[in-house]
């Protein structure tokens, strides 16, 4: 493995502010920074783990065998070996790609590792549809009890993809070079998200699964002042989908909403919510991929959208780059980031974390990040969907159909 000087993601190489991490605000007590690119929240992290004192614990859905991956295992096996508590989970599906032996130099370190979910681990414990199918998508880290992230980017090196040319030139899927939000969060409620960390490295490792912090539903919907809330969604148990703080959300809009999202086939409560403030008079922005990495889930949304057009709903198609955020913004209060969809995987099947802040300032900036993302992409019209030729329009219809599997 390189030396961390020879990787691209040292303390010493964080790029500009502008450059994909904006200025710090602070809400109820705590710094948040928001990054929408990969490499300065890589090398965010990077540093955050060389700091680390007591612990360092990460989980991501990919955790890819490139250069962001071995710059943070290096971080990370140097703090195991310093005899600090270091834990990584990433999800065997989604890191499928990434052999083995780009562990190993952790596991030598001293430091623990967990594929979620494993086939293996389905077969033998004779449940290989529910628990293979059941996919750890959170992106969490949390460094001593200080700093913890939380949103929708992975560990993969994103720092030669600026275009779609790029993507080509190196052989890469069109989901490389995404547009994503993450959040590096310092202040006491970081210790919510160990918690949602520490409770499921026991049920990985079939030990005890406690029921988790209570939801602070009430507490969003009562209070005026600033403040962040964590919903840690297990949507094995009815009560711990993240339609129920998402659908709720909606159905307290007035005057906006403004979804930015990877994945967009809303089903249930959310889809009901979303019809019916529409016809409240709400105004709702809807900012999705123009090419996506997953092509069945980008048909089944399509064969939605002449119905959401013919409502009022606005539909945007950002060109260029891979859309992966997980944003809603409602009534330039309410502000959404995490790892959750609005599919039905992420809200029924999949495990989520997301979390919501109650802050005009941070609506303010994340609605400037969706306008930004707005004025680089199309306009979706009625007539672009009547446009389609008869093939695809089938090809959409029937993605549809099997939209609740996709």
């Amino acid at each position: 493995m390189a030396s961390s000087t020879e990787l691209p993601f040292a303390e010493d190489s964080r790029p500009a502010a502008d450059d994909g991490v904006l200025p710090s605000l602070e809400v109820a007590g705590h710094q948040a920074t928001l990054f929408t690119a990969a490499t300065p929240m890589i090398a965010a992290m990077v540093a955050d783990i060389r700091s680390a004192q007591r612990r360092v614990w990460l989980e991501s859905y990919i955790f890819a065998n490139d250069n962001a991956g071995q710059a943070i295992i290096q971080a990370m096996a140097d703090r195991a070996r310093a005899g600090l508590d270091v834990r990584l989970m990433y999800d065997a599906v989604g890191s499928v790609t990434s052999p083995r032996a780009l562990f190993r130099p952790l596991r030598e370190a001293g430091a623990q590792v967990h594929a979620f979910h494993s086939f293996g681990e389905a077969l033998a414990r004779f449940s290989p549809f529910s628990l293979f199918n059941q996919r750890n998508h959170r992106k969490l880290l949390t460094i001593d009890d200080r700093v913890g992230y939380f949103g929708g980017m992975n560990i993969v090196d994103q720092t030669q993809i600026h275009a779609p040319a790029d993507e080509k030139r190196l052989d890469l899927p069109v989901s490389s070079g995404w547009r994503d939000v993450h959040v590096r969060l310092e202040g006491p409620l970081q210790s919510q998200i160990a918690e949602a960390q520490a409770s499921l490295w026991r049920y990985a490792h079939r030990r005890f699964m406690t029921r988790g912090r209570r939801w602070p539903i009430r507490e969003l919907f009562t209070g005026t002042e600033d403040g962040i809330f964590f919903f840690d969604c297990r949507p094995m148990f009815h009560y711990r989908r993240a339609s129920r703080v998402l659908a709720p959300l909606i159905r307290r809009a007035k005057r906006s909403i403004t979804i930015s999202m990877a994945y967009f086939i809303p089903i249930g409560r959310v889809l009901r919510e979303l019809l019916r403030a529409r016809r409240r008079g709400v105004r709702i922005r809807v900012i999705v991929p123009e090419e996506s990495d997953v092509k069945s889930v980008q048909r089944a949304a399509r064969h939605l959208f002449a119905a959401l057009l013919r409502r009022g709903i606005r539909l945007y198609e950002r060109r260029d780059q891979m859309l992966h955020s997980k944003v809603m913004v409602i009534d330039e209060t309410y502000s959404v980031v995490g790892s959750c969809n609005l599919d039905p995987r992420s809200l029924r099947v999949n495990l989520e974390f997301v979390g919501v802040f109650r802050s005009a300032e941070m609506a303010r900036t994340l609605l400037g990040v969706a306008q930004h993302e707005i004025e680089n992409s199309r306009r979706v019209t009625v007539d672009c969907c009547r446009n389609r030729n008869c093939w695809n329009r089938t090809l959409d219809r029937v993605a549809w159909s099997f939209r609740r599997l996709l």
